[in-house]
């Protein structure tokens, strides 16, 4: 969708932004450009919809060499969202969402419509935002509606340009997660700029690392946190680079541990085979909660009288940062893991001891290029072995 062919960008006083750059972004990726101040990531995004133009070097997006369009026929067909948001302060949000379709002459009221639909797709009720104005949103709000007017005539390709740095830690998280679920929905193409790592690792289904004007790895997040290319990779990335990667490795069922299992409607059983806990499931399997060896010990009554609600669960699929926070919020020794299609059945539970497993897996299988499911983990000073197909 995207493609960068020797890309330089040279200033009149010899200052190199942009270094012979290429690359490509395939059609509905998410890729973050993520580096130090001044290292040529926004020359880069700004080439795209040539409000900077290169000096050398050719731009294709969905094909076409973007020298050859016009420039504001171009930007139309991209949506753009910066940091600052720059929506019209004398228009309402409806308008100002609606004004991409309008310059494209789109009639009132479908534009009005498609602006509505989108406040909703961004988790704005038109019907209460809608007809505010800027100034009366707070800064979270403002960058929502910076997003729907973006995607508001359905560009194929949306460039963002820090778009979450204006905002609070906590409104920028809740900034991301609304985003990421977007994307899911929309599966736009897009060039993402950032200076985060955290940011960068979260979001991008690749990230482009910058050093001065050139992109020294250009991978996935857990290859880069696992797999730094070279040092000026690893310092930006940072020593913590093992923490960054649980927020990319997800569970897998591999990764479980099968306790003893009992129903809410079984008698209370005496023992539970010398293990300290239980899991209680429900007639379909679902996770109900767990009972402890003490309760189990009094053999009276059934389960159900005696089982705990299970608080510290999580989908498979989840990432382990997310499994490590649950455990510090809860204080819990191990989570429960459920399926992904809402039903709620059990698949076993992610220990500590498993998730550290889980990510040294995952750093080994990158490194040696193998699927995780294919290393197994030895003493200290052995490395991974592949345990089929090898």
């Amino acid at each position: 969708m995207i493609r960068f062919e020797h890309v330089t960008k040279r200033y009149p006083d010899g200052t190199t932004a942009v270094d012979d750059l290429s690359f490509e972004v395939a059609a509905g990726e998410l890729v973050t450009l993520v580096g130090p101040s001044g290292c040529g990531k926004t020359t880069t995004m700004k080439m795209v919809n040539r409000l900077i133009e290169p000096s050398s070097g050719r731009i294709f997006v969905d094909g076409a060499d973007i020298s050859t369009l016009d420039p504001v026929q171009l930007r139309r067909r991209i949506g753009y969202v910066i940091q600052q948001v720059g929506l019209f302060p004398h228009k309402t949000v409806l308008e100002n969402t609606a004004t991409v379709p309008h310059l494209l002459g789109v009639k009132r009221s479908r534009r009005r419509e498609r602006a509505a639909e989108l406040l909703d797709l961004v988790g704005l009720d038109p019907s209460v935002y809608g007809d505010r104005y800027p100034e009366q949103l707070s800064g979270g709000q403002r960058q929502r509606v910076g997003v729907a007017r973006a995607l508001a005539a359905d560009p194929p390709v949306l460039l963002m340009d820090e778009p979450f740095g204006a905002v609070d830690p906590v409104v920028r998280e809740h900034l991301q997660n609304e985003f990421l679920r977007l994307q899911a929905q929309v599966r736009k193409t897009v060039l993402f700029v950032t200076h985060d790592i955290e940011e960068a690792v979260r979001l991008g289904d690749r990230i482009a690392v910058y050093g001065q004007g050139r992109i020294e790895q250009f991978d996935a997040p857990a290859a880069v946190l696992g797999a730094p290319a070279t040092e000026y990779v690893a310092d930006f990335v940072g020593a913590d680079r093992g923490l960054k990667r649980l927020s990319v490795t997800p569970i897998e069922e591999g990764d479980l541990e099968q306790p003893p299992v009992v129903h809410l409607d079984d008698p209370l059983p005496r023992d539970l085979g010398g293990a300290r806990w239980a899991v209680v499931l429900d007639a379909e399997d679902s996770l109900h909660g767990w009972l402890s060896a003490d309760q189990a010990a009094s053999g009276k009554g059934s389960v159900r009288e005696h089982a705990r609600r299970m608080e510290a669960w999580l989908p498979v699929g989840a990432s382990l940062k997310q499994a490590f926070s649950t455990m510090l919020q809860h204080d819990a020794g191990w989570i429960a893991v459920i399926d992904r299609e809402q039903t709620g059945r059990f698949l076993g539970v992610l220990t500590p001891a498993r998730l550290h497993e889980a990510l040294r897996r995952s750093i080994d299988a990158d490194a040696h290029d193998i699927p995780r499911t294919e290393v197994e983990l030895e003493t200290i000073g052995q490395g991974p072995v592949r345990t089929s197909g090898a």
